[in-house]
């Protein structure tokens, strides 16, 4: 139980690090002062994450109950995390720093909730990342409880890296948003892990 919390925190927070909408609406929160707000928004992004992630465990299942997925699974465990850590890499090199966008003053919740709810593609990031760790060896979901505690870990993840911009939003801000190095961590973590699956299945 202790490493399935273990592995969806870490991966969550690695995966919530590049600048995005979520993370930089954080920032801007702290920035002029409203730190509850930011607070109440890393909480709604946490609470919506939780059916997304829920969603793509539900779905990896089925998706790989498949015998020719079987039969191949470290081969497409390797090509889905190669390709999220390539995604990763060639989106946020290209991309131009962004400018924080002016939040509401009230429900830092609400406008929380609203952005997580626009944010589908954490089910796909998900399920491979899922494919992934399971193929590894590292994660066994074999119960209700094993799932719930993953998710529950996701959620924490996501909350624990948006709190943590919420505290340190001032110092960090400047950096996070014109630093490359925040912005290809995920994708170079997914790649070096894409590489080592690719070279089992070689091997093997």
């Amino acid at each position: 139980m202790l490493i399935t919390f273990i592995l969806g925190f870490s991966f969550s927070f690695i995966g919530s690090i590049p600048p995005g909408t979520l993370n930089l609406s954080v920032l801007q929160l702290s920035l002029e002062g409203y730190k509850a707000a930011a607070l109440r928004f890393a909480m709604a992004a946490a609470i919506f994450e939780f059916p997304y992630a829920y969603l793509a465990v539900s779905f990896e299942e089925l998706i790989t109950s498949s015998p020719w997925v079987v039969a191949n699974f470290k081969l497409l465990a390797a090509i889905v995390v190669l390709s999220l850590g390539v995604i990763n890499l060639a989106t946020h090199l290209k991309a131009k720093p962004k400018e924080i966008e002016a939040p509401p003053r009230k429900s830092g919740f609400r406008r929380g909730m609203i952005l997580s709810l626009l944010n589908p593609l954490a089910i796909p990031f998900w399920i491979g990342v899922t494919a992934y760790l399971k193929n590894q060896g590292w994660l066994a979901l074999t119960s209700i409880s094993d799932n719930f505690m993953y998710v529950a870990a996701i959620s924490t993840g996501t909350f624990s890296l948006l709190g943590l911009l919420t505290l340190l939003g001032s110092g960090l801000s400047p950096y996070f948003r014109q630093n490359q190095v925040f912005r290809i961590i995920p994708g170079i973590v997914f790649i070096i892990l894409g590489a080592y699956a690719l070279y089992q299945h070689l091997t093997n």
